[in-house]
């Protein structure tokens, strides 16, 4: 998937995160504010990267302000992002 323009997820709400993502050029950079990054930045940062390498996204840079989001939160914003990030309507969904 390529990135066509910047995009947006998310909410700056406790227990959720914002996620911005725009055209990156050297792999997927990852930008990362969060209250809680010292106990589990690693763990978010892994879950944004595997996202986005699942969806075949390899250049993207990545804005994530997170409020306590759990994984599952982290991951669908991502795709909610990126689905506007490439402007599409082919939503893959699975469980």
């Amino acid at each position: 998937m390529e990135i066509k323009k910047a995009s947006t997820a998310g909410t700056l709400e406790s227990s959720d995160i914002m996620i911005l993502l725009d055209r990156g050029e050297n792999g997927i950079d990852i930008e990362l504010k969060s209250s809680v990054l010292y106990q589990f930045g690693d763990q978010i940062r892994a879950v944004i990267e595997q996202t986005l390498l699942e969806a075949g996204v390899h250049n993207v840079k990545v804005v994530a302000t997170d409020r306590g989001a759990l994984d599952c939160t982290i991951k669908a914003r991502v795709l909610t992002a990126l689905h506007r990030a490439v402007e599409t309507t082919d939503y893959k969904w699975g469980v």
